[in-house]
C-alpha cells in the first residue's frame, strides 16, 4: 500500500511520449520525496555561503537579471528499472518510464561561485532544498552535494524556467539545480541554499544514493546515468498488459537512447527476445546532453515478437542489467515489448 501511495504521487513518462524531442511539461517524469513546498517568490532568497570570501543573498529577480543560458537535458531517476529487479527493492516502483527531456533556462552556477570566492580548503558544495520530511526515521531538508570538479563545469545551471515558462511547482519553482549527465537525485529542486564545505558531505540523501549489497556495505556513490534505449511501443495497446498489436506491412520502429557518460553511438534492436540483433539508425543529437532518436525499418509478418533495444555510448559502455542492490539503483534493464502482428 505504501508503494501504491508513492505511485499515485509520482508518475513516469507515457512511453508513446518518447516521440517528442522535448517532453511536454505535463508528461515529464516526477519523483517528489516530500511535499511540494508553497513558496512566495517575492520573499524567497538563495543563500550562497560557507567557505567563501563573499557570501551572496540573491532574489529571483537578481538571478533572472544575470546572463542566461538554455540547454536541452535528459533527466532520469536513479531508481528507473527498480521494479524489474528480483527480489524487488521496496520503494517507488519504477519500470522504465522515469525519464524526460526538457529545455532548461537559467543562469550558470560557476560565475556565482567565482563571485562568492570559493576558499582553497573547499571540498564539496552542498545544495539544500526547501522540501522537508522524514526518511527512514531521519527528519531533514533534502540536501545533496557535488564535488568541486562538477560545480565548476560550464554547463551546470540554476534553472528558473523549463520549456520556456517559469518552473511549475512540481518541477522545483522557483529555482532548481540542473547537472547534465547525472541522475535526477542530483538536480535539487526548490533550492534555498548553496554551501561550500571543507569536508566530504555525508548528509542523509548523499548516503542513501549508494550501490550497496547489504546494510553494512559502504557502497559506491550513484552519479552519472548509465546508457539506456527505449522503444516507442508500435501499433496499439491492450489496456491491461500494454502488449501491442499491428497489421502486417512496413513499420518503422523507433525510440530514444541516452547516457550520462558520453554520446550514444549505437542502438541495437531485437525482435526475438535477444536471439538476434539488428543495428538501428541513430539520428544526430541537437544537444550534448539530450537523448537521441533511433529508428529501424521492419517488414512485419504475422506472428508474435519480443522487441527490445540496447544502447552503447562513446565510452564503450553498453546497456546491461545492473547487479542487484538494496536501493534498486542504476538498473538500465532492457524493455520488452510484446507485439502480435495479425491480419486485418
Amino acid at each position: 500500500m505504501d508503494e501504491l501511495g508513492l505511485a499515485t504521487r509520482n508518475h513516469g513518462l507515457p512511453l508513446e511520449a518518447l516521440r517528442y524531442d522535448i517532453t511536454p511539461l505535463g508528461l515529464h517524469y516526477l519523483l517528489i520525496h516530500y511535499d511540494i513546498p508553497d513558496v512566495d517568490p517575492a520573499s524567497w532568497r538563495l543563500e550562497i555561503g560557507g567557505h567563501v570570501e563573499r557570501p551572496l543573498r540573491l532574489s529571483l529577480d537578481d538571478l533572472r537579471s544575470r546572463p542566461s543560458v538554455t540547454a536541452v537535458v535528459t533527466l532520469e531517476c536513479a531508481g528507473n528499472g527498480r521494479a524489474r529487479m528480483a527480489p524487488r527493492p521496496v520503494s517507488q516502483p519504477w519500470l522504465h518510464e522515469a525519464v524526460g527531456t526538457m529545455r532548461w533556462t537559467g543562469t550558470p552556477l560557476r560565475p556565482l561561485l567565482e563571485e562568492a570566492g570559493v576558499r582553497p580548503e573547499a571540498v564539496d558544495v552542498v545544495f539544500t532544498g526547501i522540501d522537508h520530511g522524514v526518511d527512514r526515521g531521519v527528519e531533514q531538508d533534502y540536501a545533496r552535494s557535488l564535488p568541486l570538479t562538477e560545480v565548476f563545469r560550464d554547463d551546470v545551471v540554476l534553472a528558473y524556467a523549463a520549456n520556456d515558462v517559469p518552473l511549475l511547482p512540481q518541477h522545483g519553482f522557483p529555482l532548481r539545480l540542473v547537472v547534465p549527465g547525472w541522475y535526477g537525485m542530483a538536480h535539487v529542486k526548490w533550492l534555498r541554499s548553496i554551501d561550500v564545505v571543507a569536508r566530504e558531505f555525508d548528509g542523509f540523501q548523499q548516503s542513501a544514493y549508494r550501490i550497496r549489497q547489504d546494510a553494512d556495505d559502504p557502497g559506491e556513490a550513484v552519479t552519472r546515468i548509465e546508457p539506456r534505449a527505449l522503444v516507442i511501443p508500435p501499433g496499439w495497446p491492450d489496456f491491461m498488459s500494454r502488449a501491442r498489436f499491428l497489421h502486417p506491412g512496413d513499420v518503422t520502429l523507433e525510440g530514444r537512447a541516452w547516457s550520462g557518460w558520453g554520446p550514444v553511438t549505437e542502438v541495437e534492436v531485437t525482435l526475438d527476445g535477444g536471439e538476434s540483433w539488428q543495428t538501428a539508425d541513430v539520428h544526430p543529437a541537437g544537444e550534448t546532453w539530450a537523448w537521441r532518436r533511433w529508428s529501424l525499418r521492419w517488414t512485419a509478418e504475422s506472428g508474435r515478437y519480443a522487441v527490445s533495444a540496447r544502447a552503447t555510448d562513446a565510452t564503450g559502455r553498453r546497456q546491461d542489467r545492473a547487479a542487484w542492490n538494496r536501493g534498486g539503483f542504476t538498473n538500465p534493464v532492457m524493455q520488452h515489448v510484446e507485439v502480435l502482428v495479425t491480419e486485418r
